[in-house]
């Protein structure tokens, strides 16, 4: 148990919300040239979409690839997303505790924020900040250090949540630590190499992580 967290930041994609044959889907459709897989994909999820589709691609000015995501995307977004088991749960359960509550991700801010309205997680963050808000994205320290700027929160009391090598590293360059989700598609094995300070294997794991003990559904 740490009773000295007192801020949870939550990446999104992959972590509270399973949008992981969405994202897997849209860059197929998007990237036609080159024979995509989920194996190729899942390595480079959790970086910039710009990053993504370079990669993907061989491309430098993806600007059309990042169209014909985007118009996937949205198109098939709410028929194909929801939280992983327990989220709303365990949000509002730490809320109610008191603990600070806030998302960093490296979605647009628009798709960021329609997803936390759709599942009703908006009203419990105190911070949301994404890809549009950023010079430099994760895993640089720069969204994790502007969240909490955002809550008046310091890095030592504060855990990040997340699915990818990028939110691990963004968290430690942050100061702030981290805590890697075992439902990753990236697997538990391939992040505990990060060296993250927690493994969650079940979302409710934060009620013991954070300190604050286990709560009814």
């Amino acid at each position: 148990m740490n009773s000295t967290i007192q801020t949870v930041l939550f990446d999104l994609d992959g972590t509270i919300i399973d949008t992981n044959q969405l994202i897997i889907d849209s860059f197929m459709n998007a990237v036609t040239g080159t024979p995509l897989t989920r194996e190729t994909i899942i390595p480079h999820m959790g970086t910039t979409l710009q990053h993504q589709l370079r990669v993907f691609s061989g491309l430098e000015d993806v600007r059309e690839l990042e169209q014909a995501y985007r118009k996937y995307n949205l198109a098939h977004h709410d028929s194909m997303v929801k939280p992983f088991p327990h989220v709303q749960q365990v949000v509002r359960g730490l809320h109610e505790a008191g603990i600070r509550l806030g998302v960093v991700t490296t979605k647009i801010r628009p798709t960021t924020m329609k997803v936390l309205e759709m599942f009703d997680l908006y009203r419990y963050m105190d911070a949301v900040v994404t890809v549009t808000d950023v010079t430099h994205p994760k895993p640089h320290a720069e969204p994790v250090l502007m969240a909490l700027e955002k809550m008046g929160m310091d890095p030592s009391t504060a855990l990040m949540v997340g699915d990818s090598p990028a939110d691990i590293q963004s968290a430690q360059n942050a100061g702030v630590r981290a805590a890697a989700v075992a439902w990753s598609l990236k697997g538990a094995e391939a992040l505990s190499a990060y060296k993250p300070d927690f493994m969650l294997h079940d979302m409710r794991d934060l009620y013991e992580v954070t300190g604050i003990g286990r709560r009814e559904a």
